[in-house]
């Protein structure tokens, strides 16, 4: 009852109003604030009061302007970058060898018959100079030819370019075009190009290049990554270089390893890799000291000799340094190391901390990142570059049908090649050039918040030098091959030696440049200055405000009642009845029957709004019986008045 009562109460106090009018809430205001500006405006005279007055609005502008720039610099989101120096004890990063040849050329070769035959024909016809020599194609298989031939395109005259058909003599019966290729190959303006093609052959498009050998190489590797895209994954992995193979000799500062403590990695471009102190089943290692002596050592055999030819034309090792449990990007962020040499790398450690939401777009695991995640069945943590391959994918899919041989493969999905997708080389060629593809991946692609990165001083020397590789070479032949003869030379051997320089790591840190303190502060010295005010004004304020609001919704709810009673007593055209004139409007003196009685039609009053009034039945009391006013008897004598 009493919570009932207090809440009636604070309701008619709500109806009751502040209880001032606008003028009486205005100059109680500026009398009673704290602000100095009003006080004047209502005590001093005239001339005062106008000058007071204008000052009052000047300031007032000037505080509001402040304010409105501090907001908007404090919504800006910057952010100020500080570097740090830091000395302890680190964790080794994680190191991936690979070979540069993805593939061993002996235990692909049944698979490039077809492809290594083509190709040496299409080098025969560009640098052939003997007709008899550059028609010699018969038994090549053009099934592979057809669906992306290599043409050229003799652009002498630049207005009328003429497109020529590397196999035009053989393949299409035009004999008499050969002598022409070869002048047009010899010429200046001629390109050898990449003709790609849709599925039905109305729309191609040409892949110009500056040089014919970057033409034959990327024709091979695109017909090469649509045959190994048909092979099973474990048959790649037995194609590649072994562990036991690529890894002679390690040494981890005082402690022997040996491939056993690598993990193996099948990478696309590369084929099987090795990561050392990857951190995923283990526990990452530390580094005792920087320096040489306490670093990873090691001898590679990159077996050149057994090199497929056409598809790779780099001879020595890629390797990448990074994070434990990240998934190593090889072809992007690797570098390498030459055969033949002693390649020392001293690392320095960035750590990279940024600002999340709202100062930047960094996501700390990718779980806001509107990708799904492809490299993700790897168990590896997150990274702007899975996200952007991951993305491509996806892309490659929705467009294509299919999906690239260089990239991880979703569930359910088939991996392009020609027999499948006749035009899949012409879609991923179009997609690869799509300006919008590539923003929209790093549109929704996001950076990591924590990363950590490795720089790198590289330096290189002859090894074995020449008067020692004889007994290096006879000492590393017997421990591989047991063999008393020399199996391995300088072209195929590759020392590493990784180590931190020194200990020290730089912390390269984002941090808010306007904070919350910031712009307090900034808000109450301007409203100081100008106003002579603080935060208890800025209450006085608000007071006068809700007070104003309070009143004006009285006088618009007073408003619309009486807009209300005005519109109710429009529907009358004069004054309300009074008592009398509605009991004689409703009394029945000739006791007539209701004209209104007239059965239960349902039909009677359906013309009309209401039902009528009955008329008042008679009374039973002779008293009351009506009579002239000049003759009234008496009811016990009967005379007449």
């Amino acid at each position: 009852m009493q919570v009932k009562k207090y809440l009636v109460k604070c309701l008619h106090r709500l109806q009751k109003g502040p209880g001032y009018t606008y003028q009486e809430l205005l100059v109680w205001y500026c009398d009673n604030t704290n602000t100095h500006g009003p006080k004047r405006i209502i005590r001093e005279g005239p001339k005062k009061k106008a000058t007071w007055f204008v000052l009052t609005l000047l300031f007032a502008s000037l505080v509001f302007w402040q304010w409105g720039v501090f907001i908007r610099t404090y919504l800006s989101w910057d952010v100020s970058v500080s570097l740090s120096l830091g000395f302890k004890a680190m964790y080794f990063p994680a190191v991936t060898i690979c070979n540069s040849s993805p593939f061993q050329y002996s235990k692909v070769r049944h698979l490039l018959k077809d492809l290594d035959e083509l190709m040496e024909a299409v080098l025969e016809r560009i640098v052939a100079t003997e007709p008899s020599r550059a028609n010699a194609t018969k038994g090549l298989n053009f099934t592979i030819w057809n669906h992306t031939p290599l043409v050229l395109i003799d652009e002498r005259n630049p207005r009328h370019p003429v497109v020529l058909d590397l196999f035009a003599d053989n393949h299409n019966g035009s004999a008499g075009s050969s002598p022409a290729l070869r002048r047009g190959c010899n010429a200046q303006g001629c390109k050898v190009a990449m003709r790609l093609c849709s599925a039905n052959g109305t729309v191609c498009t040409f892949r110009n290049f500056t040089s014919a050998t970057q033409a034959v190489t990327e024709w091979y590797t695109l017909q090469a990554t649509n045959i190994f895209s048909q092979v099973s994954p474990l048959e790649l992995v037995k194609m590649g270089y072994p562990g036991e193979q690529l890894i002679l000799a390690c040494l981890f500062g005082a402690e022997p390893c040996s491939y056993r403590n690598f993990t193996s990695i099948f990478l696309p471009d590369y084929g099987n890799c090795y990561i050392f102190n990857w951190g995923m089943k283990e526990k990452a290692l530390p580094s005792a000291n920087p320096g040489v002596e306490f670093g990873l050592k090691l001898i590679l055999d990159i077996g050149q000799e057994d090199y497929v030819p056409f598809l790779t034309s780099t001879a020595g090792a890629r390797l990448l340094l990074h994070e434990q449990r990240s998934y190593p990007f090889v072809k992007d962020e690797g570098v390498y190391a030459m055969s033949g040499t002693e390649t020392s790398i001293g690392v320095l450690v960035d750590k990279l901390e940024r600002k999340g939401k709202p100062y930047s777009r960094c996501t700390v695991n990718g779980s806001d990142v509107p990708i799904r995640n492809l490299y993700s069945d790897y168990n590896t943590t997150y990274s702007i570059q899975a996200c952007i391959r991951s993305c491509f994918q996806d892309h490659m899919i929705q467009n294509c049908t299919c999906g690239h041989y260089l990239y991880p493969l979703p569930h359910g999905e088939k991996y392009c090649n020609s027999q499948e997708f006749p035009d899949w080389a012409y879609c991923y060629s179009e997609l690869r050039r799509s300006l919008d593809q590539r923003e929209s991946c790093i549109r929704m692609c996001k950076e990591s918040c924590n990363d950590t990165q490795y720089k790198m001083t590289i330096s290189m020397a002859d090894w074995p030098s020449e008067a020692s590789e004889d007994w290096i070479f006879h000492v590393l032949s017997q421990e591989r091959d047991q063999s008393t003869n020399i199996t391995l030379s300088r072209k195929g051997i590759v020392k590493l030696n990784i180590y931190f320089q020194e200990f020290n790591y730089r912390t390269i840190e984002e941090s808010a440049a306007y904070n919350i303190v910031w712009l307090l502060s900034n808000l109450g010295g301007q409203f100081g200055f100008w106003m002579g005010g603080s935060v208890l004004c800025l209450i006085e304020f608000a007071e006068i405000i809700i007070d104003f609001l309070w009143i004006t919704v009285i006088k618009l709810v007073a408003f619309s009642k009486g807009l209300r009673q005005r519109r109710a007593q429009a529907r009358y055209a004069g004054p309300p009845p009074t008592v009398a004139e509605l009991v004689e409007a409703h009394t029945n003196f000739a006791f007539q029957p209701d004209p209104a009685d007239r059965g239960p039609d349902p039909g009677a009053y359906a013309h009309e709004q209401a039902l009528p009034i009955p008329g008042t039945p008679p009374p039973n009391y002779d008293s009351l019986r009506l009579q002239p006013l000049d003759v009234i008897e008496s009811d016990s004598e009967g005379d007449a008045i």
